[in-house]
């Protein structure tokens, strides 16, 4: 099987995706300037320690192009609770994306996301210079929820400390489907949370299996196995597109 043909799934799969490229935001962004508990909404942050390079602009083949190399896809994110389905040939900024989000491992909806906005760029953090890249997408009509995820890089240029973020602002959706509504509102915080955890794992130690060069095909697989939440054929077919994410870009021992 092709990548193509993997990142887009089967064909009932593939049908959805296709529906979703007529598919609006499903909120008003401009909510999200004013988003706090007072005004409904959840707030979820980050961050998870990568490792470190020497100071200044990352180094070629080091920990933070390697993380980055990770975020470019939906691979490093937990499977086993949320799949990416996608066309690559479509550029990453405007990139529609059906999830598969799934519940206890039994039950599942499919919602479609899209990318709002690619950053590449260096920032002033309390006076301290970081080199990020990163992603954001919005949730479309038909998603149980409303809001935006942010998926980032950072090296911090004074140290060369390299971290996993993520910004994740969120409103349950209005779901006409009274059992989805009740599954939404009972299991999606715990699922998310789970989620979380579980994808800030994952980056830890898939950045650190390439920065060690110990990414053969073999331990990404085992290792995609033991960092999933749970089980499935998810895992496997995710581990796929790990193991090409990771020879995109080699430490510099290799």
């Amino acid at each position: 099987m092709s990548r193509r043909d993997r990142l887009l799934g089967p064909p009932r799969v593939r049908r959805r995706l296709a529906a979703l490229a007529r598919a609006p935001i499903n909120f008003d962004p401009g909510d999200l300037q004013h988003a706090s508990a007072a005004t409904g909404w959840k707030i979820d942050d980050l961050c998870q320690d990568l490792g470190s390079e020497p100071p200044g602009d990352p180094v070629p083949g080091g920990t933070w192009e390697l993380a980055r190399a990770l975020l470019r896809g939906y691979a490093f994110a937990d499977p086993s609770i949320v799949r990416a389905y996608y066309d690559p040939d479509v550029p990453l900024m405007g990139r529609t994306l059906l999830l598969k989000l799934r519940a206890l491992g039994l039950l599942h909806v499919y919602a479609g996301v899209r990318v709002s906005e690619v950053r590449d760029a260096t920032q002033s953090h309390d006076g301290r210079d970081v080199r990020l890249w990163g992603w954001s997408y919005r949730t479309l009509q038909g998603h149980v929820e409303e809001g935006q995820m942010d998926w980032e890089v950072w090296k911090w240029r004074d140290t060369g400390v390299v971290e996993f973020r993520v910004h994740a602002v969120w409103r349950r959706a209005a779901v006409p489907n009274p059992v989805v509504r009740v599954g939404v509102a009972v299991l999606r915080a715990h699922e998310r949370a789970l989620f979380l955890a579980s994808t800030a794992r994952r980056m830890r130690v898939f950045t650190a299996l390439a920065a060690r060069a110990d990414d053969s095909p073999a331990v990404v697989r085992e290792a995609a196995r033991q960092l999933s939440a749970r089980g499935g054929d998810d895992v496997d077919i995710t581990a796929e597109e790990l193991e090409e994410a990771l020879r995109e870009v080699r430490a510099p021992s290799t």
